[in-house]
C-alpha cells in the first residue's frame, strides 16, 4: 500500500467515531514504518475529529507502527494494548493519552458493525 491509500483508509474510518460526547483534547501522530512510509495525525479537539496528512509536532504522544497493522487498529481488528505488548505498536509520549485513543477505536468499532448489521437486514 501507498502512503496516500493508507492515509486515506485511515481516515475514512477514525471519521466513524462518535466523539460528540467527548471533552478534551487528545493529539496523536501516527508515523508508518515500512511499505507506505509517512506521518499523519489524528486530534481530538472541542469534540470534533480531524485527521490531516502532517506531522503534529505539539502531539500527546506518537504511534509507531506498519500502515497495515494501523489500518486493523483503526478498524477495531487489532486492540491497541495487545498491539503494543506484542511490539506491532510502539508508543512514544503519554500512555494515558494513548489509552485515551482506545475510545476513538472502540467507538469506530461498533460503527462499523452498526454498518454491517444494516446492510446484512437491506440484503434480505
Amino acid at each position: 500500500m501507498t502512503y496516500e491509500e493508507i492515509f486515506t483508509k485511515s481516515k475514512e474510518l477514525i471519521m466513524k467515531s462518535d466523539v460528540s460526547k467527548v471533552d478534551g483534547h487528545l493529539a496523536v501522530q501516527i508515523d508508518i514504518e515500512g511499505e507506505g512510509e509517512g506521518a499523519f495525525y489524528i486530534e481530538l479537539k472541542d469534540r470534533e475529529l480531524h485527521v490531516e496528512p502532517y506531522e503534529y509536532y505539539d502531539n500527546d504522544c506518537k504511534f509507531i507502527i506498519s500502515g497495515e497493522n494501523f489500518l486493523k487498529m483503526a478498524d477495531g481488528k487489532l486492540d491497541p494494548v495487545a498491539a503494543f505488548f506484542d511490539g506491532r505498536l510502539k508508543i512514544d509520549g503519554s500512555i494515558d493519552k494513548a489509552l485515551e485513543f482506545k475510545n476513538i477505536v472502540d467507538s469506530v468499532k461498533k460503527q462499523v458493525k452498526a454498518e454491517k448489521k444494516a446492510a446484512k437486514k437491506s440484503a434480505k
